[in-house]
Order: C-alpha cells, then structure tokens, then sequence
C-alpha cells in the first residue's frame, strides 16, 4: 500500500511474505519512500520497534496505510482457522499445523494473550518506520458467534475513512470476495457490513457458490473515491491460475445509511455507464465465463480443461471454449439496428495454450469435470473432437455455433454460424434489432473446442 506522510512524501509498505514464498510468514514489513505517487521508490527500512528492533508482532503480511488527520495508521495480519477448532489446546495437531504454517514456535504462539491471527492495527511515528503505539486487533480474531462468521477475514486488509466513519475492506476466507465492515473508530468496534464484490457474482441476486459465473478465486482490492463517485477495485482469474489476475473495477453506492450493496460484475469498468454498440472490443473483457460447473481456485493452477481467458504471445482470447459455454458482456448501449461478429478459431495442437510449470491444487479447491468430459456426458464422442492438422476441417456434425441471449438463461435472439477454421475468421450473426441498454450472452452449441479473440458491432 502507499500512503502520503505528513512531509508530503509518499510511502510505500510492503511484505515479502506468504506460505509458498522465501521464508513463508516470517518477513518483516518493508518501507521505501518517494516524492510522487507512481515512482521510483527507494528502499527506506523495515518498520521497528522504539528500540530499533525489527517489528514482528503478530503476523506481518498484506500490510495497509491510512494518514488519518495526521495520524499514520498501519493495518496488516492474516488469518487461518486453526484457533477455532475446539481441540486447538488439547490434543496439539492444530497448533502444530499453525506453527508450522507461520515458522513460529509454540511458545511464541502461546505467548499470544489475545491470537497470533487476524488483523491488527498499530500507530506510527512520523517517520513512517517506528512503532508509536504497539499494533492490536480491530475486529475478532474468534469469529464463531460474531457477524463475521460466515464471512471472516482473510487477508488483504484496506482502511477507508468515509466522512466521519471507518471502512475496513478486506478479501475473506470464502476467497472470491471483497467484504467490508464499518465503525466509528478506527481501532476497534466493527460490525460486519456485507460484500461488496465477488468476483463469481456469488451472493449477488442470491446465487450461490454452485452457480459461480467465473472460475472464482483470490481477490484483492479497496474502495476508491474517484471524482465525487466511488468505485471497487478487484480482480478476476485468468489462465486457470490463482496467480494470474485481470484489474477490473466496478462503480459503487455508499448509501445514505452507510450500507454499500454488492455490485454485479460487469465489462464497463471506469466507463462510468454502458459500453456502446459498436466497433470492436476485444473478447476477454467478458465478466461472465462459465460452462455451468467452473472450480474455485483458492491458491491453485489447474490442467483441466474449462474457459479461461489466455493468451499465445500478444494475442490474448478466451479459450477452451467447448459446448454450452456460456460468456457474458455487461452492459451494451443499442442506438441502432446492427449485426454481431466474433473473431474465433477451433482449437488444435499448434493454436492451443498448454501450460507447463508446477501445477498445484489448494485444500479450499472445488475441482470439476473436464471439458472433454462433459461433452462425452452430453452424447457426442470421441470422434467429434476435432482433429488437429490442416487449416479448414470438413465435419459431418450439425454447423457449430454461437446462440446470443439476452439473458442468462434467456431464450435466443439470434445466432453465428461458425465454420471449422484453425485459423482465426470472422463470422456474423443476422440483424439485431435492439433499442436500449442490454448485456449480450454468447453460448457455444457444437463440438470440439474454440477460442475467441474479439466481437464486432457492424452497422
């Protein structure tokens, strides 16, 4: 995070920290400093006790800023269940399991009066390096019994102040969104407040986690007032990795009694309104990928085939697309009657992305079916995969082709005939005739498997 001290310079706080990275959770909290916001930063020091040890109360990770009328507030910390299990004290396989998560002994642990977990808030000299007032919880480490139960901070802590009131954003252990709660004081006395995104629309209109519309998984982000208007800034998964991130953005209300209501992912980012009907925009701003059963990526990198947005060099697209795959684009502005075009190919050995590092699949993961799979369980076979030489394949199967919705589960409006081509072509559906503010969804009906690059609004 950076933060702009009371000299008027800019901070920048940081920590080299996580489970798979050098040495786990045991870093300290990094400061560099520099005269504008966007750089170059050089290396300040470690955050320091008064004596001029290093500060390592709790667990230093994810650490987060607010200047708060002259008071430079420093958020951090990080949270696994393990202390709310009933055996945690007595029979010593969860306090294992925390120590050796953290690289912290069990007398160091145990030390603890209040948890080593959670979010804590601690105050600084200006400075910007020496602790002034040692750092403690804002919000419960035990979540049992409280608000924060069913949604529990994780990670990725963010403080706003709001007029008079305190804002803690943070990403939580449901992973795949961002939460918010809000206080008087910017110490203590939260109340949870609700989601603000999730990057699956889980929750959003009552959808649940089964019905996710994007392989959903880690999300960071805050609220930033831009302008008079606030927007949440967030992030979507990208080539079946948990590690791989596309910044979105989503405009917001904070409402005169405080509340903020979960906003639905869209394509429109900072666009401050719908995007217009017409030209090109490239395939990967779909907010809505799904083949009906995506996974949950929490810290994971999959083999498995599914729709994801990818890439082969510059050229990024949407790919391992296969039948019944749903993408969707919110919103579209209609001023006139116009015909949709997609810029696609089917997929074969030379065009097809195959990711060959380490792959890796979390304990919190929800792992589906194949796409080769669900299109054997949905009557074709083998046969029907397309082969993987020449450029335009002759098949004996029904056209392929894309259905446009208007809806969801909507009926169609119009459809794209698709030729079986490796090579990137363009095809076009019939007249559309829409007036107004409309999302567009593509479904896949065919076989084998695609990749689209971009879709065209032609007059």
């Amino acid at each position: 995070d950076v933060v702009q001290g009371n000299d008027g310079r800019f901070y920048l706080y940081y920590c080299m920290g996580g489970d798979y990275g050098y040495g786990g959770y045991t870093g300290h909290i990094h400061v560099a400093v520099c005269d504008t916001p966007a750089g170059q930063y050089e290396y300040l020091g470690l955050v320091r006790n008064p004596d001029n040890t290093p500060m390592k109360r709790y667990i230093c990770f994810d650490p987060a800023l607010l200047n708060d009328n002259g008071v430079i507030r420093l958020y951090y910390g990080t949270w696994y269940g393990y202390e709310e299990e009933a055996d945690f004290f007595t029979d010593g396989k969860r306090l294992r399991e925390e120590m050796e998560m953290f690289g912290r002994s069990k007398e160091e642990i145990l030390s603890y009066p209040d948890s080593i977990m959670g979010v804590v808030m601690a105050v600084l000299e200006d400075d910007m390096l020496t602790v002034k007032e040692m750092p403690r919880h804002i919000i419960p480490y035990k979540t049992k019994g409280t608000d924060f139960e069913e949604h529990p901070f994780f990670e990725g802590a963010s403080m706003r102040k709001v007029g008079e009131k305190y804002y803690f954003i943070y990403s939580s252990w449901q992973n795949h969104e961002l939460c918010y709660a809000v206080s008087d004081a910017p110490d203590g006395g939260f109340r949870f407040g609700g989601t603000i995104v999730s990057n699956g629309d889980v929750g959003y209109g009552g959808r649940e986690e089964k019905d996710r519309l994007n392989m959903t998984g880690t999300t960071h982000g805050s609220i930033v007032e831009i302008e008079g208007k606030w927007y949440v800034f967030y992030h979507r998964l990208t080539h079946k990795s948990d590690y791989s991130r596309q910044a979105c953005a989503e405009k917001i209300e904070i409402r005169a009694d405080g509340t903020i209501p979960q906003v639905e992912v869209t394509s429109c980012g900072l666009n401050d309104g719908p995007l217009h009907a017409s030209g090109t925009y490239p395939a990967v701003i779909a907010c809505n990928i799904t083949n009906g059963h995506m996974p949950h990526g929490s810290n994971s990198i999959y083999a498995e085939a599914f729709p994801n947005v990818t890439n082969l060099g510059e050229e990024r697209f949407v790919g391992e697309i296969s039948a019944h795959t749903l993408l969707g684009y919110k919103y579209f502005s209609f001023e006139k009657n116009c015909r949709m075009e997609v810029t696609y190919r089917f997929e074969n050995e030379t065009n097809r992305v195959t990711y060959r590092g380490p792959l890796r699949i979390d304990e919190r993961c929800i792992s589906e079916k194949s796409a080769l799979e669900m299109c054997m369980n949905e009557g074709h076979t083998a046969e029907d995969v397309l082969p993987d030489t020449g450029v335009k394949t002759k098949v004996k199967s029904a056209t392929p082709y894309f259905e446009i919705r208007l809806q969801e589960k909507g009926p169609e409006i119009a459809r794209i005939e698709l030729e079986v081509y490796h090579a990137w072509n363009h095809a076009k559906s019939g007249v559309l005739q829409l007036h107004g503010i409309y999302p567009i969804y593509l479904v896949y009906h065919g076989f084998g498997s695609l990749q689209i690059k971009e879709i065209t609004f032609l007059p």
